[in-house]
């Protein structure tokens, strides 16, 4: 194989790999990079098994075709060293070259017949949803995406498609985060997808899409991009159960009022105490350390007599940095029962804490 390409091009290609990459065992071939340089353009794939990128590029120029692997952290590295301009890639010796001027690198290569198959997307059935929406509501609930939680079905978010809307869930069993888009579906499924997934299509889909699935596989394809994803085996909790369905103490409060009391309060604890009272909502945190933070907010609340309501200020923060409006709702029922943060078809119901 020998190519020129330009490289930016390149180093784009190579970071948007990056994650997809075995990062601690070297001796994986999952820790390359595979090129195939064809007549059309040059294909790249990394994978790691549990999710994988395919990236088309025409903007390369194929001297020679063939395939080839290459670490992908080591070439990331010797390619953002190297001055704009063409880079060549070429296989001398069962050793690739990076060639730019007087410039001369070589890395060993792995057998690329080795390298993992990637799933196919033909024949397999579709999901109708608009590319903004999806990547909007993935964005909106990943905050709320478990990590190393022992229920492996907690690490990853839920797409619950039903016949006229699709429901974005995730969970770490202390708050609850649900998107409710409208969305007409012949077929009603439920899929569960990791968050490394997750945080990767966020960062690859910005245009049309098309999306594929099947028990093993979540599988997203742009114009340039091949993205697939293993899909976690589970059953994903009756997230009906958690969701109030009344409320009774309803209040629009100011977005970024209350952004900056909670902050002020962050300083000292992220554990904190607001009582809402009358004409004013008291801040205070909750520390076990002789020391203190107090701020308040001159705002109607409603309330006769004091409410008081213990939290984890991470998870009001949380919801108010992927909204957009400059109010929402806070539904509140006791002070020891969930309660709930909305803005139009976003809802997070969090836990408070008992005290």
């Amino acid at each position: 194989m020998k190519i020129a390409i330009n490289k930016s091009v390149l180093e784009n290609i190579l970071v948007h790999s990056q994650p997809f990459l075995e990062k601690k065992d070297t001796s994986q071939i999952t820790s390359h990079i595979y090129f195939e340089a064809s007549d059309t353009g040059l294909t790249v794939k990394a994978t790691d098994y549990e999710v994988g990128l395919l990236i088309n590029s025409d903007q390369v120029s194929v001297a020679e075709r063939g395939t080839v692997t290459a670490n992908g952290k080591k070439l990331l590295d010797i390619v953002r060293i190297l001055k704009e301009g063409d880079v060549v890639l070429e296989t001398q010796r069962d050793m690739i070259h990076v060639q730019q001027g007087h410039s001369n690198f070589k890395l060993p290569v792995f057998n690329s017949s080795e390298f993992p198959l990637f799933p196919s997307y033909e024949g397999k059935p579709k999901i109708q949803i608009n590319s903004h929406l999806l990547i909007e509501s993935l964005k909106k609930i990943t905050p709320a995406t478990d990590t190393n939680n022992p229920k492996f079905e907690l690490n990853g978010a839920l797409i619950d498609i039903r016949s006229d809307t699709i429901n974005f869930v995730s969970t770490d069993t202390r708050r609850l985060a649900l998107v409710t888009v409208a969305n007409r579906s012949e077929t009603e499924l439920s899929l569960i997808v990791p968050k490394k997934a997750i945080i990767e299509i966020q960062k690859l889909f910005f245009d049309d899409i098309e999306i594929y699935y099947d028990n093993t596989y979540l599988i997203i394809k742009s114009a340039h991009y091949t993205f697939f994803t293993k899909l976690i085996n589970g059953k994903f909790p009756d997230y009906s159960r958690i969701i109030p369905k009344e409320v009774n103490n309803t209040l629009i409060l100011p977005k970024a009022m209350m952004i900056d009391a909670i902050k002020q309060i962050t300083t000292i604890s992220n554990d904190m105490k607001l009582t809402f009272s009358g004409a004013k909502i008291l801040f205070e945190s909750l520390s076990d350390d002789n020391i203190e933070a107090k701020t308040e907010l001159a705002l109607n609340t409603g309330f006769d007599t004091p409410f008081v309501l213990a939290v984890n200020s991470r998870y009001i923060l949380d919801f108010l940095a992927q909204i957009n409006t400059t109010e929402f709702t806070l539904g509140l029922n006791d002070s020891n029962l969930p309660f709930m943060l909305q803005e139009n078809n976003f809802k997070t119901i969090v836990m408070p804490i008992v005290i």
